[in-house]
């Protein structure tokens, strides 16, 4: 039996977030330069993409690019901001058709500008698909998007817009974003690292973790399903209900 199979189709998460670590370890162990991994990495989001929605998941987020990420070499940089173009004007045709809605967190101010102005017109074009949605997150970073939060709220207590008594788990997590979808129930990252590199802090505050050694050019939609598999027993033993349930 394939993990696909061992699926219980009425226990799936609604939102998996994924960090696709590793694309440039493996382009090394290939005797590749950096930017070849990453290329190799487009290959599998498309794969686990249409795995998900195959499987009915809902919410798919992928942590793309993280504010860190600017520290890298300007060549590996300026071709990653290529790759995001060039693959959300390829992939925007299949959105069409398989009802896949795209959304992006992060700082976009900071993005390049034809980076910018793709991104928002597929956001527009793909706004009524329903089927699921991808969340890409670019130029990234958890506690920015925390303090922002925090300073939003402080100017509209200041303003009077809010009562101070009136803060609390709900409204501080409408400042973040997307507000509008759950918090994951599962969050995978590859590489073998074990760590959460500032992703979500806030809202993988119960999500069930799961480390992968594989790094991310290598994980296939077999992978997908098994980690999938991994989290529903995981709910089952601990007899946790979905954190959406």
């Amino acid at each position: 039996m394939t993990f696909k199979e061992s699926i219980d189709n009425d226990r799936l998460p609604g939102h998996v977030a994924i960090i696709m670590d590793g694309n440039g370890r493996w382009a090394k162990k290939q005797g590749k330069p950096r930017t070849y991994g990453h290329i190799r990495g487009v290959d599998t989001v498309r794969k686990i993409v249409a795995a998900a929605a195959r499987m009915d998941i809902k919410y798919l987020t992928l942590y793309v690019f993280s504010k860190e990420n600017w520290n890298r070499p300007e060549k590996e940089v300026n071709a990653l901001m290529r790759l995001i173009i060039k693959n959300v004007k390829r992939e925007s045709r299949n959105f069409k058709e398989n009802g896949i809605r795209l959304l992006v967190i992060g700082n976009l101010d900071g993005l390049p500008s034809s980076v910018f102005k793709e991104l928002h017109q597929e956001i527009k074009r793909t706004e009524k698909n329903n089927k699921l949605t991808l969340v890409l997150a670019i130029n990234y970073s958890s506690r920015q998007e925390i303090v922002n939060a925090a300073r939003q709220i402080a100017v509209k207590t200041q303003n009077k817009e809010i009562v101070i008594e009136d803060i609390n788990e709900r409204l501080f997590s409408s400042y973040l974003s997307p507000h509008q979808i759950p918090d994951p129930e599962l969050v995978i990252r590859t590489s073998g690292e074990n760590r959460i590199s500032n992703f979500l802090l806030w809202q993988i505050a119960y999500s069930e973790l799961l480390f992968v050694e594989k790094n991310w050019p290598e994980f296939t939609p077999e992978d997908f399903c098994e980690a999938i598999a991994n989290y529903q027993n995981r709910r089952l033993k601990s007899n946790m209900p979905n954190i959406q349930e």
